[in-house]
């Protein structure tokens, strides 16, 4: 349902029909979606003497620590699906379209060995990042259109902070082995691209 109401509106009656399931269970997971503001009520319409309510996913939904811990697991797992899809779509349109082609683009992925203390520091960095990203947006609203929206540019933000699969067992031990033998240090963590 998530999934769905990130691409477009609908009401639990629509969306009940369309996968086929009573409406009261669409109805239970609507409200757990609603109180989580995952979705939002964009209207409603008239219909036969009651109201029929439509949703949408919000798209700058955001969801603290304390909620995602009691959010259910099918719901962050469908969450997490829908926004890769999405994140997928997004990155392979820039990339078919030259949104990677600028000097002043970063691309990155990195694969880090932390403690706790290091995660909570880096997902603090990364949420400040966040939040800047939108004070970022609401300055430049006001410039923008002072400047009939001349020199405007629209940024795709990917930030993502997840556990990784842990490495083959001794490998690190056989890479280090490699590198004193060779005596290279080739950098396989991960990749960066920052123009």
């Amino acid at each position: 349902m998530l999934s769905v109401l990130l691409e477009r509106e609908a009401s639990p009656k629509e969306l009940a029909d369309e996968f086929e399931i009573p409406l009261a269970n669409v109805a239970y997971h609507i409200q757990v979606l609603r109180k989580l503001k995952l979705i939002r009520l964009v209207r409603k319409t008239p219909r036969r003497g009651a109201v029929e309510h439509h949703y949408k996913a919000d798209q700058a939904a955001h969801i603290g620590n304390a909620v995602w811990g009691e959010t259910p697991g099918l719901v962050k797992e469908t969450m997490v699906a829908a926004a890769l899809e999405e994140v997928g779509r997004d990155v392979g349109d820039a990339a078919a379209t030259g949104g990677f082609d600028k000097e002043d683009m970063h691309l990155s992925r990195s694969r880090l060995v932390l403690d706790q203390q290091a995660w909570d520091e880096l997902a603090k960095l990364l949420e400040h990042a966040l939040n800047r990203g939108y004070e970022l947006e609401q300055e430049a609203a006001e410039r923008l259109r002072k400047a009939d929206h001349e020199g405007e540019r629209r940024a795709g933000v990917v930030m993502m902070l997840f556990d990784s699969l842990p490495s083959v067992p001794g490998a690190d031990a056989a890479q280090h082995s490699h590198k004193s033998k060779s005596g290279s240090k080739a950098r396989t963590s991960g990749s960066r691209t920052h123009a």
